[in-house]
C-alpha cells in the first residue's frame, strides 16, 4: 500500500472567525438609534433611509426590526401621499419589497395605495400575492374583495346567469352568420360569450377586444377551456383605437356587441358603432339599391332599438334626489334654497351632473305609481350610420303626455327593446326578469308637484352628447303652466288664457322659452346624503340622544367650584363621512342650554370634518338661520395637517365631551378601521363624555333567495349555453353582496332575525373577534344567505336600525355558493367573525343537542371565543397623557407606547 503509515493524519485547523468589522457595527448602530430617534419625532422620511441603511447592511435584524420597519414606510407613505409625490410613494414600496419579498402586509398595504389611485389591476395582483402568501389573511381578503367588485361587477354574473338573453343573441349571431357573415367582431367582449357563439356557428374569422385588462384576461382562459384559443383572436384595447391592417388584417361583416347601459347610451354605443362602420365594418345595405350579397356588407347586432318610458310617484326615488322635510334635527332648512341630487338633465345643468341614475324599478322600496301610460321616446337604427351621426345633432323633440292618475310627480323612468334582428328582441322593462335596470331621470323641481288625471306633461327628448335625455319641463292643467325648472315664490301656476288644447300647448311651450330671473344658487348633495338628510327619526334620535348628554355635562360642572372650568365649552368633534348636521345640531343645543346661563354665550363649541366647500357653505347658512353664533361652528380639518389626524384634541389641554363616528357604509357594511377609531376616540373624551353611537348590535336571519345566487355566481354551464365560462368568472365571486333592500329581495325566510354580534365602542376592551350563534330553522329550504343589519345604539335608551322604511342605509347580505338544505325545527350554527371591522359568517348544520341558556329562556348557544379562549386582541391603556398600545398578536405596531402629544398609531399626528 503506498503511502501507508501509522502516523496519523493532521486535522485541517479550523476556520478563523471572520475579523469583526468596528466600523460597519458602529454605522449600523448609529443608524438604528437615528431610527428610531426620527421615529419618535415624527421624521418618518429619514427614520426609513436610516432603516434601509441598517437592513441592508445587516440583513440579520430583519426579523428585529419588522415591525418598526413597516410602521415606518406607512407612515413615510402617508405623508409622501398627502404631498403628492406618488412615484417617491412607490419606489419606497420597492424598496421595501426588495428587502421583505414575501411581505403579505408590505404587500396588502401597496395594493392599497395602488387601489386608491386607480390602478386596479396592479391592487388585485398585490393582494392576490398576498393571500398566496397566507390565504387567513383577512385585510389581504377584504381588500381582494373590494378590487373584484371593480374588476368584474355584479351584473357580469346575473347576465351571464340570463339564459334567455343569452340564447337570443345566440340565435341571431347563427341567423346572421349562416346568412353569409362569416368575418366577426365582437366588440366588448367581457368573458367572449358572443364571440363563442360567432364561431360555433361557423364564422369563418372571429375578433374581439375588451378594454379591461381583467376581463381581457379572463376572456383569453375561458376561449382557451373552450378549444378556441386559436380561431379567436382578442385584442386588449378600446374599439375605437383599432385599425386595419394593423390590428385586423381587413373589414368584418358583422359587429356583436351589447355597449348598453340602462339608459341605452351611457356606455358608448353611438361613437363605438360610428367608429365602427367608418374604420372596422363592410359597408351597410342600401336600401334602395339592388340588395348585395352579404359578404359585401355590413351589420350590426343589436340592430335598432326603441325606448320607451312613464312617469312615476315613488317615495324612494324623492328621498334620494331632493330635500323632502321642512326641518332635520331641529334645524330649519329654509335658509339653505334649493338643495338636490347631481343628477339632472335640465337646461341649466352643468358638467357635474349626470343625466340619470339606476334602479329595478320592481324591487324598490314602497314600490311606485305609474302617473302616465307608457310612451314611446325615440327608435334608433344601429345599422344605419347616418341615422347615428346625425343623432346627437337632433332638434330636440318634444312629447305631450296626459296623466292617468293623481299623485306626486317624481321622476320619468326609461326603459327599451333591443331588437336583434327581425326575429329577436330584449326587453329592459320593469315587469320583465331582465339584467338590467331601468333609468330614472328624477324631477327637480318645487316640492311635491302633485298632479292628476287630465294634466299634461311637457317632456323635451334630446341626445346630447350622445346620451339619452328626458327632462320634464312642465306640467299644464286648465291652461295654466307650472314650469318644472325655476324655484319661483307663491303661486308658480302661471295664467293662460288659450282655452284650445293645441294652441294651450304651443302657447306653453312658447312661454319657456321666455327669458325668466335666475334661480337662486342651488346645492348639490350626493343620493345617499339626501337621503340622509330626508331620515327624520334618525336626526330625531341624535338630537335627543345629543341634548341629554350636554344637559348632563352642563349639570355636572355647574357644581364645579372653579368658576372657569364651569364656563368652559363643552366640544363636540362629528368625523361623520361625507355631508352631516350633527355637528350644526349640537351647537344649535348649546345656543339653547346657554340661554338659561348667566354667560348667555354658546356653551357648546362644535367641529365638523365636512371638507367641500358648498357644503361648509350650506352648513354657515343654516347656522345663520337657525341663530347659531359664528365661534360655535368650525371645520376640523382646517385646523388638522391631514385627513388621517382627524382624531385628536381639540387643544393641547382640552378632551372632546363627545365625538360622532360614522360606523356603518351606505351600502350596508361596518366602516374601515371603526374599532380602531373607537379605541382611540375613548382616550380622547373627558370624564362623562360619549362616543356616538355606543354600540351596535348585528342581526341577522337564514334565508333561500335564488336571485341572490344569480347575482354572485355564474351557476353552471346551462345558463352560458353550454360554454364554460362560471370556474372562470367565478374566482372574482364575493362573499358578501352590498346594497341590498332586503324589504323587497325575492327571498323566503327561514328564520327569526337573531342577534350575531355586538361591538362596544365604549369599552372596546369588551368586544370579541369570534361568536357562535345557534338559530332554529322555521321553515323548510335552502340556506342560500344571511342577509344582515344593525341596531345603532346611541345612548342606552334610543338607538335607530339600518333596516327601516325610513333608513339612508341599504343592508348587505352573506352568500353561500354551498346552500344548506334545512327542516323545520332543525338547529343551523353561525360562526361570525369580525376582523378589523370586516364581518365573516359561515353556516354549519347542529347535529347535537343544542343547550338551554337558562339566563335568557331561549334556545341560544353563544360562544365569545376571545374570553374563552384567550384570543389576542388590541388593547389601549390611558394614565394622564400617556397611551399605551398593545397591539394582538401579528399587529404591525412599531411602537409599544406613545403620548397623546405625539402620535398614536396610524391616526393621529403632531399637537399644537
Amino acid at each position: 500500500m503506498p503511502n501507508a503509515t501509522t502516523r496519523p493524519k493532521r486535522s485541517r485547523r479550523s476556520r478563523r472567525a471572520p475579523r469583526e468589522d468596528t466600523a460597519r457595527n458602529e454605522l449600523v448602530s448609529r443608524s438604528l438609534e437615528s431610527a428610531q430617534q426620527c421615529l419618535y419625532s415624527q421624521d418618518y422620511g429619514t427614520a426609513f433611509v436610516h432603516y434601509l441603511l441598517v437592513l441592508n447592511l445587516e440583513p440579520l435584524l430583519k426579523d428585529f426590526a419588522k415591525d418598526s420597519f413597516r410602521f415606518t414606510l406607512f407612515k413615510w407613505a402617508e405623508e409622501l401621499d398627502s404631498l403628492g409625490r406618488i412615484q417617491d410613494l412607490f419606489d419606497s414600496y420597492e424598496q421595501a419589497l426588495e428587502l421583505f419579498p414575501v411581505d403579505e402586509v408590505i404587500l396588502n398595504s401597496m395594493g392599497e395605495h395602488l387601489f386608491r389611485m386607480g390602478f386596479r389591476d396592479e391592487a388585485a395582483g398585490h393582494f392576490h400575492k398576498a393571500l398566496k402568501l397566507r390565504p387567513d389573511y383577512p385585510e389581504a381578503k377584504e381588500n381582494f374583495y373590494r378590487v373584484a367588485n371593480w374588476l368584474v361587477e355584479r351584473w357580469h354574473f346575473l347576465m351571464l346567469n340570463d339564459r334567455g338573453r343569452n340564447h337570443k343573441y345566440q340565435l341571431a349571431i347563427q341567423k346572421a352568420v349562416r346568412g353569409g357573415c362569416s368575418t366577426v367582431l365582437d366588440i366588448g367582449t367581457g368573458t367572449g360569450i358572443l364571440g363563442m357563439c360567432a364561431k360555433k356557428a361557423g364564422a369563418a374569422e372571429v375578433y374581439a377586444c375588451e378594454l379591461s385588462k381583467t376581463m381581457y384576461e379572463l376572456a383569453g382562459e375561458v376561449v382557451a377551456a373552450n378549444d378556441m384559443a386559436g380561431s379567436i383572436k382578442i385584442l386588449h384595447m378600446k374599439s375605437l383605437e383599432m385599425e386595419i391592417p394593423k390590428d385586423i388584417p381587413k373589414r368584418v361583416s358583422l359587429v356583436v356587441t351589447e355597449t348598453v347601459d340602462a339608459g341605452l347610451f351611457g356606455e358608448g354605443i353611438i361613437e363605438t358603432l360610428i367608429h365602427a362602420w367608418n374604420h372596422l365594418l363592410l359597408p351597410p345595405q342600401n336600401a334602395q339599391e339592388t340588395p348585395a350579397s352579404p359578404s359585401e356588407t355590413g351589420r350590426v347586432i343589436p340592430a335598432g332599438a326603441t325606448v320607451f318610458g312613464m312617469a312615476v310617484e315613488c317615495q324612494e326615488i324623492r328621498r334620494h334626489h331632493r330635500l323632502c322635510v321642512p326641518a332635520v334635527g331641529g334645524l330649519g332648512v329654509s335658509a339653505v334654497g334649493e338643495i338636490h341630487s347631481p343628477v339632472s338633465c335640465s337646461a341649466d345643468a352643468d358638467d357635474s351632473t349626470e343625466p340619470y341614475t339606476t334602479e329595478r324599478l320592481s324591487r324598490l322600496p314602497g314600490g311606485y305609481k305609474p302617473l302616465t301610460s307608457s310612451f314611446r321616446a325615440l327608435d334608433i337604427d344601429f345599422n344605419d350610420p347616418q341615422e347615428l351621426e346625425s343623432l346627437c345633432s337632433r332638434d330636440v323633440s318634444r312629447l305631450n303626455l296626459t296623466v292617468t292618475q293623481e299623485g306626486i310627480l317624481d321622476a320619468l323612468a326609461v326603459w327599451f327593446q333591443l331588437h336583434l334582428d327581425e326575429d329577436n328582441s330584449l326587453s329592459t322593462a320593469p315587469q320583465e326578469k331582465t339584467c338590467w335596470e331601468q333609468a330614472i331621470y328624477p324631477i327637480q323641481g318645487p316640492l311635491d308637484c302633485s298632479v292628476k288625471p287630465g294634466d299634461r306633461l311637457l317632456v323635451e327628448v334630446s341626445c346630447k352628447d350622445a346620451y339619452l335625455r328626458l327632462c320634464c319641463v312642465a306640467v299644464v292643467r286648465d291652461g295654466c303652466v307650472l314650469r318644472l325648472d325655476t324655484w319661483e315664490g307663491g303661486d308658480v301656476w302661471g295664467s293662460d288664457s288659450a282655452s284650445n288644447p293645441e294652441v294651450e300647448l304651443c302657447s306653453a311651450l312658447a312661454g319657456l322659452q321666455t327669458d325668466r330671473e335666475e334661480p337662486p344658487e342651488a346645492f348639490m348633495l350626493e343620493c345617499s346624503e339626501l337621503a340622509l338628510l330626508n331620515n327624520t327619526h334618525y336626526h330625531q334620535n341624535f338630537q335627543a340622544a345629543m341634548g341629554k348628554l350636554l344637559t348632563q355635562l352642563k349639570e355636572a360642572r355647574s357644581g364645579l367650584q372653579d368658576p372657569a372650568q364651569s364656563s368652559e365649552p363643552l366640544y363636540v368633534l362629528d368625523v361623520s363621512e361625507g355631508f352631516s348636521l350633527i355637528s350644526l345640531m349640537a351647537a344649535r343645543l348649546g345656543v339653547n342650554l346657554a340661554e338659561g346661563s348667566e354667560s348667555g354665550s354658546a356653551l357648546v363649541r362644535a367641529y365638523s370634518s365636512v371638507e367641500k366647500l358648498p357644503h361648509q357653505t350650506i352648513l354657515h347658512l343654516l347656522a345663520q338661520g337657525n341663530g347659531v353664533p359664528v365661534k360655535a361652528l368650525e371645520f376640523w380639518l382646517n385646523h388638522v395637517e391631514d385627513d388621517s389626524a382627524v382624531l385628536q384634541r381639540p387643544a393641547t389641554e382640552k378632551l372632546w365631551s363627545a365625538i360622532v363616528l360614522d360606523c356603518v357604509e351606505t351600502c350596508g357594511l361596518i366602516r374601515q378601521k371603526l374599532m380602531e377609531k373607537a379605541t382611540l376616540a375613548r382616550c380622547l373624551l373627558e370624564n362623562g363624555g360619549r362616543i356616538f353611537p355606543e354600540r351596535i348590535v348585528i342581526y341577522g336571519m337564514l334565508v333561500e333567495s335564488d336571485m341572490l345566487l344569480q347575482e354572485s355566481a355564474v351557476q353552471g354551464r346551462e345558463p352560458t349555453l353550454g360554454f364554460n365560462i362560471a370556474p372562470f368568472i367565478n374566482q372574482f365571486t364575493v362573499p358578501i353582496h352590498v346594497f341590498l333592500d332586503l324589504s323587497t329581495l325575492e327571498c323566503t325566510h327561514l328564520s327569526e332575525p337573531k342577534e350575531l354580534f355586538i361591538l362596544d365602542l365604549m369599552n372596546t376592551h369588551n368586544n370579541y373577534p369570534a361568536r357562535e350563534v345557534m338559530v332554529q330553522v322555521s321553515a323548510s329550504g335552502r340556506v342560500t344567505a344571511i342577509p344582515f343589519w344593525y341596531q345603532i345604539h346611541l345612548d342606552g335608551e334610543l338607538s335607530v336600525s339600518t333596516f327601516s322604511q325610513e333608513s339612508h342605509w341599504k343592508q348587505a347580505a352573506v352568500v353561500l355558493q354551498d346552500p344548506l338544505c334545512v327542516t323545520v325545527g332543525e338547529w343551523v350554527r353561525l360562526s361570525v367573525q369580525i376582523h378589523k371591522s370586516s364581518l365573516s359568517i359561515s353556516a354549519a348544520k347542529e347535529d347535537g343537542p343544542v343547550a338551554m341558556d337558562a339566563s335568557k329562556g331561549e334556545d341560544v348557544v353563544a360562544m365569545d371565543t376571545a374570553k374563552e379562549e384567550g384570543a389576542a386582541m388590541d388593547t389601549v391603556k390611558a394614565e394622564g397623557s400617556t397611551v399605551t398600545y398593545t397591539p394582538s398578536a401579528g399587529g404591525t405596531a412599531a411602537t409599544e407606547s406613545c403620548r397623546l402629544e405625539g402620535f398614536f398609531m396610524d391616526s393621529m399626528s403632531p399637537k399644537t
